[in-house]
């Protein structure tokens, strides 16, 4: 069936105007009926934070967002847009998206009192009702509310007509979502003008008034060190959001992981296939968690998950660049790849004290956390005892980041017992790189144990009795 497309057919569909808040109400109670997954791709927020999403929703409180960087804060305010119906009348050429049944700019009210029923009706989608604005300190009125406009004045129009308005983002997400990020920064004259816009709707632009119904879902994220800090934000613009919520990192390695997968970058390399083992994925996710525990950084400001995935892309692409070199089909990251991570991880997080060669050593702690961590999930060192005896007799192994998988093949071939157990880690996967990559990963396991020793000799690791 055809959409209205003038006030007149509007009018005989028995459309009735709601506001965003209620439309939001009734789409989210919708979805819970039918058990719908209210937000796709937010991961580890089931049972903490979208819950509290949900009951703001329907309580049509207004959100604040607390967490630090790389918690899906904006991601979340934007996944709210789902909640919205998928098309919505407007009077055309609005510029607030004017609800033809209450309009509320001086534009749509004469366009009405002038055509009446053939005022024409145009229709919009959600993602043209979310509008998003990074708080900085030179952001003006004029951004977030509206200026008058010099060429509209130029063209006859008097300074006291409400037609000479150009209008900010909020008048221009009217009857939508309006997310405004790291709202503390926001200077306090312009928290006042974004207060008197959400609660009186009285705007004033260069000495006069014009009173705009908004009809707005608002969501703004803030650092809670910055939002708690007296002075970053004023107390009635703080009391005006009805619901504050606490995000938080994924709390487990499996969430970690399964964000890792689907943000990382994907590049295909014609003739090279990659396999991340699950050991390689838990490691990687292992290295953001202990840096979240270590009091040698910084955790005023957050370990985000771009830590995890750009450590990740790292990984794969150093497995790529020696599967290249050295002619194989198959990429598999191993436990010697890991230094690629030292780049991706070092821009992201703050030490508490500084110097090169310190950045270098805590991050090194912090892998070999994680390697430990990963590895006593499948292994105890006592089982292992079989290769430990072997190595004692004399037997050694060369790793490296630059090693052709058949070097390590020769290797294991004269040592049975590494051989078996490597075999359980790769399991149906027998490919040179996989078992590459577990060799590493199991001698890695039990150097960080003690048990075996590990001598770097001109970029090659050696592991011996």
């Amino acid at each position: 069936m055809s959409l209205p497309r003038d006030l007149g057919q509007l009018r005989a569909s028995g459309y009735q105007p709601s506001s965003v808040k209620d439309e939001m109400r009734r789409n989210l109670i919708d979805k819970i009926r039918r058990n719908e997954t209210l937000f796709p791709g937010i991961v580890g927020y089931d049972d903490t934070v979208i819950p509290q999403v949900e009951n703001a929703v329907l309580s049509g409180q207004d959100i604040v967002l607390l967490g630090e960087r790389g918690q899906a804060k904006t991601r979340l305010a934007r996944s709210l847009v789902s909640l919205l119906d998928p098309s919505v009348p407007v009077v055309a050429g609005s510029e607030v998206n004017d609800d033809p049944m209450a309009p509320i700019s001086r534009f749509a009210i004469s366009e009405i009192a002038e055509k009446g029923d053939a005022t024409p009706i145009a229709w919009i989608r959600p993602d043209s009702r979310y509008g998003e604005k990074l708080a900085t300190p030179d952001i003006t009125i004029a951004d977030l509310i509206g200026e008058v406009d010099p060429i509209k004045v130029a063209e006859g129009r008097y300074l006291s007509d409400e037609m000479t308005i150009h209008y900010g983002l909020l008048p221009r997400t009217n009857r939508g979502v309006f997310c405004i990020n790291e709202l503390p920064d926001l200077a306090e004259r312009i928290q006042v003008g974004l207060l008197n816009i959400m609660e009186e709707r009285d705007v004033q632009i260069r000495g006069y008034k014009v009173r705009l119904e908004l009809d707005l879902f608002v969501v703004a994220s803030a650092n809670p060190e910055d939002y708690t800090n007296r002075g970053r934000i004023i107390t009635p613009l703080k009391d005006r959001f009805g619901t504050q919520i606490r995000t938080h990192y994924p709390r487990a390695i499996g969430h970690e992981i399964d964000i890792m997968e689907s943000e990382r970058a994907h590049y295909g390399v014609a003739g090279v296939e990659v396999r991340v083992p699950g050991y390689m994925k838990e490691i990687i996710a292992e290295i953001t968690h202990a840096a979240r525990r270590s009091s040698e950084i910084s955790q005023r400001s957050g370990v985000s998950v771009r830590v995890s995935i750009t450590n990740f892309e790292n990984v794969v692409a150093n497995a790529i660049k020696r599967a290249v070199r050295q002619g194989e089909s198959v990429a598999v990251p191993r436990i010697s790849d890991l230094i690629a991570t030292r780049a991706s991880t070092g821009g992201k997080i703050e030490l508490e004290s500084f110097g090169e060669s310190r950045d270098d050593r805590v991050l090194d702690r912090i892998v070999q956390t994680a390697v430990l961590a990963a590895w006593a999930r499948q292994f105890s060192a006592v089982e292992l005892k079989p290769i430990v005896d072997a190595f004692e007799a004399g037997s050694q192994v060369e790793a490296s980041d630059h090693l052709a998988a058949t070097t390590y093949i020769r290797s294991i071939a004269a040592i049975p017992p590494l051989r078996e157990i490597i075999g359980r880690v790769v399991e149906d996967d027998t490919s040179e790189p996989t078992l590459a990559a577990a060799t590493e990963f199991v001698l890695e396991g039990l150097h960080l144990n003690r048990k075996l020793n590990k001598d770097r000799v001109d970029g090659t690791n050696r592991y011996r009795g």
